[in-house]
């Protein structure tokens, strides 16, 4: 067992807790390193360089699901195409599982290349094969022998869940299909790192979600770290530990996923974001509100509720342990990377010492809240 020491908020003494050595590996040996990564090219006849990305610098924590969401154009594929030396950075390093993309020659770019898979947004599967066929394809190009295939093949078909599709062909197959397919063919060379391309973006949502499951299962079986680009916001939500947000080429944000979305402060996550983790107002309440307080107004308070304090009824035990009055005006329940997320919109009616006693009551209790604004 490891030490690592941290500091106490209160006291700066420092403690000395244990850490578990797959933590430790995790966070000081990620499965993929970008530093200082930047990407030009040139563009059109008179040679003007265009900043693809720009000082990248991103960690793939070893064993994770982590997401890199961003507008179309803001660099989301060609930061994915580095990963797997398919364009070689203009200048800093990528690295995987700690060897230097860039720095390998063909020879040992093809080696590296057997321990990432891939999946694409439209399949990329040969008509003339049979599923069977198409994961097959990668082992025959490695020079595997016909049972050894067999053996590799079959509980592939078995873990997506189609055994009984590996005579069929792809016209044969429904879009999730082909995506398992394409999943199960990009698991053949027992790669580390699975790289994911808008994957589930051709599909529709139930079939997404169950795509979503099935990914999270192989990154918890496999332990494969799974690497994904995507603008779909909710796939993020559902299935990543850890995401970046980039926009023109930059890294604007990054964290654990719950952060990210619950206390986002870029102006790019907020537009990405949208609602998805947050609630805009209802109009009847922001027609009538008005941002100082009048005679006999209410306040009306947004209250955020992160993690196992979501579910508990911090709002009844305001009102019966305060002896406030508080009417709920609008709410959402949400989950994002496992843990449950809240929002409700309240108005108190009391003056402004039982509001501020309100307000303590609710961060004593680890709840954020915040004055929008005074209804009458």
């Amino acid at each position: 067992m490891n030490m690592a020491v941290i500091r106490d908020a209160a006291t700066s003494a420092p403690q000395v807790l244990p850490v578990d050595k797959a933590t430790m590996s995790r966070t000081t040996n990620p499965m993929v390193a970008f530093e200082r990564v930047s990407k030009r090219f040139a563009a059109g006849k008179t040679g003007a360089e265009v900043v693809a990305l720009d000082d990248i610098e991103l960690v793939v924590p070893r064993g994770s699901v982590t997401g890199i969401i961003g507008r179309s154009g803001a660099g989301k594929s060609t930061l994915i195409r580095l990963v797997n030396g398919l364009e070689k950075p203009s200048s800093g390093r990528v690295l995987v599982d700690g060897v230097d993309i860039s720095g390998v020659d063909e020879k040992n770019l093809r080696a590296v290349r057997r321990s990432i898979g891939m999946i694409f947004q439209h399949f990329n599967l040969l008509s003339s094969r049979t599923a069977f066929g198409n994961v097959a394809l990668p082992l025959e190009i490695a020079g595997m022998g016909k049972q050894d295939i067999e053996n590799r093949v079959g509980p592939l078909l078995d873990l997506v869940g189609l055994a009984d599709k590996r005579g069929r062909y792809p016209s044969e197959l429904s879009g999730g299909q082909k995506q398992r397919i394409g999943i199960a063919r990009a698991l053949a060379t027992e790669p580390k790192l699975l790289l994911s391309d808008e994957a589930t973006s051709a599909l529709d949502p139930e079939t997404t979600r169950s795509i979503l499951a099935l990914l999270r299962t192989i990154n918890k079986e496999l332990g494969l770290t799974v690497l994904l680009i995507t603008h779909e916001m909710e796939v993020v939500k559902a299935i990543a530990d850890h995401v970046a947000v980039i926009d023109g080429g930059r890294i604007v944000e990054k964290g654990s996923t719950f952060d990210v979305f619950t206390g986002h402060t870029h102006e790019t996550t907020q537009a990405l974001l949208g609602g998805l983790a947050g609630m805009h107002l209802p109009e009847f309440l922001t027609s009538r509100m008005s941002p100082q307080p009048e005679p006999g107004s209410r306040t009306i308070l947004r209250v955020i509720f992160k993690g196992e304090n979501a579910t508990e009824p911090m709002l009844a035990r305001l009102g019966s342990e305060l002896g406030i009055e508080v009417n709920i005006m609008a709410g959402a329940v949400d989950e994002i990377a496992g843990r449950p997320f809240g929002m409700l919109v309240v108005s108190l009616r009391a003056d402004e010492v039982k509001i501020a006693a309100a307000r303590q009551f609710l961060a004593t209790h680890g709840l954020l809240s915040e004055v929008v604004g005074y209804v009458r």
